[in-house]
């Protein structure tokens, strides 16, 4: 065992009688202190790009609005203090760099209101911070009640049952609701909500707990054709299922983005668990192939497919539905430059829903291409850090989970900011911890809080040597 002060590695006492010695590895609590140290540089970065965004363009400060903001630096301490006492070695980089994130959501998502004249109580802005207090308290809750990721392994199948669940709400008449196109929400007591991004979590879970029970199974080799070693007809089902699953979500609920980040998230994780890339090449070929089908018999997927291949087209330009918002999103980005246009003197309102799906084309313009690095950096590290947490634990099942997790982060910022740039079609997923939307921001906080427990038990956990 260590010595938290000093970090040193001590051998304790072997319980089992194999005769080998229990080697604990662990971290000196001075991440901890490097964590505060982080929160104490985001929380003047969020600080100051909200001046900025008032000084250039109201003229002045407001604090009524910078009280608000004090609060959610206090949120994130004390999200911090507990940690201290729950998770005291958990990574270090993870709740520093979803608060900066988040704090540059409410920055733009701010900036928005601005444009807009929308800086009541019920601006979006305003509803950003109430869902982000919701969020951390949400992440603090997860960090009290799993002091152990492995217990999740136990709800495997309640796992499924809850995210097929959550999937299915929206469909339910009286109780799912169709906004831009997606019957994706569920409308209660006056609130909306997108269940969907707790099914992935979710599924997350279930991935993990499914495929280390039967990941044997699936990596038996099968024939080899063109170099790759195929599984064997009888191991396809799984596979199959979520493949139907995925394109059940694009022909009844409407949204390809949501489906392809489903599917993505189990092809990953069952390439994780077998190693095999033959899964990945099986999956892939699945999915092209029911996109294909669907573009060419759903208007709306044919009309994505549209949008993307010929924006500039007068026609498509201005028909209803048409590329008019991908357009806007593209000058609002070469507005922006190298440098952006400064916080507070770009025209993000030109562009619909700057604040939700193309709030990285509103930051794009006022931050430039610089500052659309500098985010997409902090999503790297975040990714990395999760995938490296994945990696060092000697558990499968925690493995597999983190590596879902990071995955669902990284997969879902190439396919919403990939759509903005034209990289791919367009489609409605939110960027994760910086677009406006309270189910994505209690989601994406879940995830990094159950990272940081996944992180804190791979330090903690007894290493066996000879």
């Amino acid at each position: 065992m260590t010595d938290g002060a000093t970090g040193a590695v001590i051998d304790a006492p072997d319980t089992s009688g194999s005769g080998k010695k229990v080697r604990t590895m662990r971290i000196p609590r001075r991440m901890r202190n490097l964590e505060l140290a982080l929160l104490i540089i985001v929380w003047l970065i969020s600080a100051s790009a909200l001046v900025l965004v008032q000084l250039g363009s109201l003229g002045t400060i407001d604090p009524t609005f910078m009280t608000f903001s004090a609060g959610l630096c206090a949120l994130t301490l004390a999200m911090h203090i507990v940690m201290r006492f729950v998770a005291p070695e958990a990574d270090p980089f993870i709740l520093p760099i979803a608060t900066l994130l988040n704090g540059i959501g409410i920055a733009g998502i701010y900036r928005v209101d601005i444009a807009e004249a929308d800086t009541g109580w019920d601006a979006v802005a305003v509803r950003q911070m109430m869902w982000t207090a919701i969020a951390i308290g949400c992440a603090v809750t997860v960090l009290l009640l799993v002091r152990n990721h492995r217990i999740l392994q136990r709800y495997t199948y309640i796992a499924m049952f809850v995210g097929v669940l959550l999937l299915l709400l929206p469909m339910l008449p009286g109780l799912g609701q169709q906004i831009n196109g997606a019957r994706v929400w569920i409308s209660f007591a006056g609130f909306t909500f997108q269940p969907g991004e707790v099914a992935k979590i979710a599924l997350a879970v279930f991935f993990a707990g499914y495929l280390v029970t039967r990941r044997d199974s699936l990596a038996i080799v099968g024939k080899k054709f063109m170099g790759m070693q195929l599984p064997r007809g009888r191991d396809l089902g799984p596979i199959v299922v979520i493949w139907l699953l995925a394109m059940s979500v694009i022909v009844f609920q409407r949204d390809l983005g949501t489906a392809l980040l489903y599917f993505g998230l189990f092809l990953v994780m069952i390439y994780v668990a077998t190693g095999r890339f033959s899964w990945v090449a099986i999956g892939l070929t699945l999915f092209a192939g029911g996109a294909l089908v669907a573009s060419q018999t759903l208007d709306y997927v044919n009309g994505r497919m549209m949008n993307w291949l010929d924006a500039f087209n007068p026609d498509i330009y201005g028909a209803q539905g048409g590329s008019y918002q991908l357009v806007q999103g593209l000058f609002g980005l070469a507005n922006g430059g190298i440098f952006g246009t400064g916080l507070g003197q770009g025209r993000p309102d030109l562009t619909p829903v700057a604040q939700s799906d193309y709030i990285i084309a509103s930051l794009g313009e006022e931050l430039g291409i610089t500052g659309i690095f500098c985010i997409l950096a902090l999503y790297l590290l975040f990714v990395s850090r999760g995938l490296r947490i994945g990696f060092a634990g000697q558990d499968d099942f925690g493995k597999l989970l983190a590596v879902g997790l990071a995955f669902v982060i990284a997969l879902q910022c190439f396919i919403v900011i990939g759509g903005v740039t034209r990289v791919i079609p367009l489609t409605g997923l939110t960027t994760p911890f910086l677009a406006a939307g309270g189910s994505a921001l209690i989601a994406n906080w879940i995830i990094a809080a159950l990272l940081l427990r996944v992180s804190d038990s791979v330090r903690t956990q007894p290493r066996i040597v000879v």
